[in-house]
């Protein structure tokens, strides 16, 4: 039995190890094509002369060498109003960036990961005040979304310091059922709970240095036949309507504010900007084939840019809706995770999100439209220009062009359905 069986998994794995390699190849196309268009962009951007407050994860490993690069851009740009600040073991990137409001900053910027833009933007999030962004970390999924270059230091440093902004979504995640939580912790791309977070657990900190964001690869294969999660789980939606269903067996369930990873798209209907959250439900049976057929579905989705499995699939689920928050009462404790940061196990969880309450400074959000009819007047609003007709920091606000809304809404679908 176990060599008519090896056969079907050697062909298996050679058919992903082909689909990625093609994958990547389109990433890095796609990726040529936007440093061109964010080029474009920066020609049109301004320089704006007010208070600026870095905060930076001093454990990566360019954080000395990225402080220096900083201190000469803004010399070179006449901005003199700058200062520092480190995250620490007990003081994160919301301390931090609470520390800089008190100091009088008008613009915070979070230099570092995924996990120190969520805590900066955290502490950010309903305030007056701009946001940007210098990705050194190894996935910078919330800048790849927003089309914040990661891999051009200096074009991200003008896009941060230089007018041009959008209103952006914040996804909470809150552990209802830890004492010690003073406040929900803040997601910018996915919260989630179950397989997802056993992976991210799992990944090994030195190969995710050496191969970034392939490591969760590794981490995943590890953990594809543990036991399932169940639990109790009420979606609302953005009419006020719930969606309940008790008892659901799942591998993940996650939260998703962006959709887009690198190569994959996860959540297709997910907008950072539309006020809602993209719900995802998934399970696998059947072993190694119904992870084969999971994967499918992810790339099917990818192709078509819509939140649908592929018509082939027989052993995988992927149930996914729309709302505006999600209550999940897990039968036993799970790991829980945002953005890629631990939060423990939890039996309790509440996600809701802050609609557009978060600016942040970024190009504009798709190079596709610079090249579709009427481009002239599209790039023409999307140039967004956040002047500010203040004169004192004390009172900076930022100032942006408002976003078509596209709230992408998946009528017919029910949690479970």
């Amino acid at each position: 039995m176990q060599s008519s069986k090896m056969p079907i998994a050697v062909v298996v794995i050679a058919i992903i190890i082909a689909v990625v390699a093609i994958g990547i190849a389109v990433f890095f196309l796609v990726r040529r094509l936007r440093r061109r268009h964010v080029a474009k962009v920066l020609e049109q951007r301004e320089d704006d002369q007010v208070h600026y407050a870095f905060i930076i994860n001093p454990s990566k490993p360019q954080a000395d060498q990225r402080r220096r690069q900083i201190k000469s851009f803004c010399e070179s740009k006449g901005i003199k109003q700058i200062e520092f600040i480190d995250t620490q073991l007990d003081k994160d990137g919301r301390a931090c960036a609470l520390e800089a409001l008190g100091h009088g900053a008008d613009v915070v910027i979070a230099v570092g990961g995924d996990g120190t833009v969520r805590t900066v933007a955290s502490a950010m999030s309903g305030s007056e005040h701009a946001m940007g962004i210098l990705p050194i970390g190894t996935g910078n999924l919330f800048a790849r979304n927003l089309n914040i270059p990661v891999d051009d230091f200096e074009a991200a440093l003008t896009i941060a310091t230089s007018h041009g902004s959008r209103k952006v979504d914040v996804g909470r995640l809150s552990l209802l059922d830890d004492p010690n939580e003073d406040h929900p912790h803040a997601f910018m791309i996915i919260g989630g709970v179950g397989f997802d977070a056993q992976m991210i657990e799992e990944t090994d900190p030195k190969l995710k240095k050496n191969i970034s964001w392939l490591a969760y690869f590794v981490s995943g294969a590890k953990n594809l036949f543990t036991p399932k999660f169940k639990a109790d789980v009420t979606v609302t939606d953005a009419q006020g309507n719930t969606h309940t269903v008790e008892g659901l067996v799942f591998r993940t369930l996650m939260a998703g504010n962006c959709g887009e990873i690198p190569v994959f798209s996860l959540m297709p209907s997910a907008s950072y900007d539309d006020g809602l959250l993209d719900f995802e439900i998934i399970d696998t049976s059947g072993g190694l084939l119904g992870w084969a057929n999971l994967f499918n579905d992810v790339v099917h989705q990818t192709i078509t840019k819509k939140p649908q499995q592929s018509p082939l699939s027989t052993n995988s689920t992927i149930e996914q809706m729309q709302g505006v928050s999600a209550e999940i009462k897990l039968e036993k404790p799970a790991l829980a995770e945002v953005d890629g940061d631990m939060l423990g196990r939890t039996r309790h969880i509440l996600i809701t999100v802050d609609k557009q309450s978060l600016t942040v400074r970024a190009p504009e959000s798709d190079p596709a439209k610079a090249s579709a009819p009427g481009a002239a007047t599209a790039t023409a609003s999307a140039q967004l220009r956040d002047k500010s007709t203040t004169t004192s920091p004390s009172r900076y606000q930022e100032r942006s062009v408002a976003q078509p809304q596209t709230s992408l809404s998946l009528a017919e679908a029910t949690v479970g359905a």
